[in-house]
C-alpha cells in the first residue's frame, strides 16, 4: 500500500530542490590565458593610433574578445597567439592559469582582476613592438559576476567569498569564490583553465552556488 504522506513529502522535497536550483544555479566561463592593454601599449604593440578589432562579443556587457593577439613572454619560455580582451584598460594586465606559469617561468599570485601591486612582470610581443611589464601577470581568482538583484535572490552582496558546486562524472566544491556585483554584469562565474578540467567543466554548464548556513 503506497504511503501518500511519504510521497507527498518526498514531492515537497523534490519541488523544494528544483527551486532551489533555479534560484542558485550559475552559468560557467572558462577563461583561457588572455591580456588587457592599456590604449599606450596597444600602440606600442600595434602602431600609432590603433585601435582593438572586435572578433566576438562576451557574456559580459561591453567586453568583447579581440581579433588582435601577442606573444607573452616569460624567462622560460613563451605562449604566441594570446588574445587582447577590449575594450583597453588602465592598466595592462596578463591571467594566465598556474600550468601556465611553468612554461613561463614565473610565479604569479592568484589575485582579483586589477590587483597588480607586486606581481611578476612579462613581456608582451606585437607586430610592431615589445612592451616589458613590470607587473601585471596573476593567476585569477575564481568569481561570480551577477546583478544586484541576482544578489538579493541568492542573499549574498559584493565582495562575498562564497562556496560553489559542480556537478558530473568530476563533481566538487570550489571555495574562495569572489562575488562581484554590479548592475553592469551579466550573471557567470569565471573559471581558468585548470579548474574547469579539475571538475570537468565547459562553458555554459551550470553550477550551484551554496546557500549560506
Amino acid at each position: 500500500m503506497v504511503d501518500e504522506k511519504l510521497v507527498k513529502l518526498i514531492t515537497e522535497r523534490v519541488i523544494e530542490k528544483i527551486r532551489e536550483y533555479q534560484t542558485y544555479k550559475i552559468p560557467i566561463g572558462v577563461s583561457n590565458r588572455h591580456v588587457h592593454v592599456t590604449k599606450e601599449d596597444l600602440e606600442i604593440l600595434y602602431g600609432p593610433g590603433y585601435e582593438l578589432t572586435k572578433k566576438g562579443d562576451l557574456k559580459q556587457p561591453g567586453q568583447f574578445a579581440s581579433n588582435e593577439t601577442v606573444t607573452v613572454r616569460g624567462p622560460k619560455g613563451e605562449f604566441k597567439n594570446v588574445r587582447i580582451l577590449g575594450p583597453v584598460r588602465s592598466k595592462s594586465q596578463v591571467e594566465i592559469s598556474k600550468t601556465d606559469s611553468f612554461r613561463l617561468g614565473i610565479k604569479p599570485p592568484v589575485r582579483e582582476s586589477g590587483d597588480l601591486a607586486g606581481t611578476p612582470g612579462v613581456e608582451l610581443v606585437g607586430p610592431k613592438g615589445t612592451v616589458s611589464l613590470p607587473e601585471g601577470a596573476i593567476v585569477a581568482l575564481r568569481h561570480i559576476h551577477m546583478t544586484p538583484e541576482q544578489a538579493m535572490a541568492m542573499g549574498v552582496k559584493d565582495k562575498d567569498v562564497v562556496e560553489v558546486e559542480t556537478f558530473g562524472e568530476r563533481s566538487g566544491v570550489f571555495g574562495d569564490v569572489l562575488v562581484r556585483v554590479s548592475d553592469k554584469f551579466s550573471l557567470e562565474m569565471h573559471v581558468d583553465i585548470d579548474e574547469a578540467n579539475a571538475c570537468a567543466l565547459k562553458n555554459n554548464d551550470y553550477v550551484i552556488l551554496r546557500k549560506k548556513n
